[in-house]
């Protein structure tokens, strides 16, 4: 049984029956996926992320500041 993962590397040859053209459309929307979608989705994930550790951590600890003398 041959597996469908295609090589990533151009020196080896595609998969049986599969055009050049069409890996790379497949690459590029590959491509697009990953940077219009799925780098700011992560970076908002982070940056929330954080921010709610930090609100959390402020319930228990208090807000920022030199404090009650």
């Amino acid at each position: 049984m041959e597996s469908s993962v295609r090589p990533l590397r151009k020196d080896q040859p595609p998969v049986q029956g599969e055009s050049p053209k069409l890996r790379r459309t497949e690459e590029f929307r590959t491509f697009i996926f990953l940077t219009v979608i799925m780098a700011p989705l992560l970076a908002v994930m982070t940056v929330g992320g954080y921010g709610f550790i930090v609100w959390v951590y402020q319930m228990f600890a208090g807000p920022p500041g030199p404090g009650l003398h």
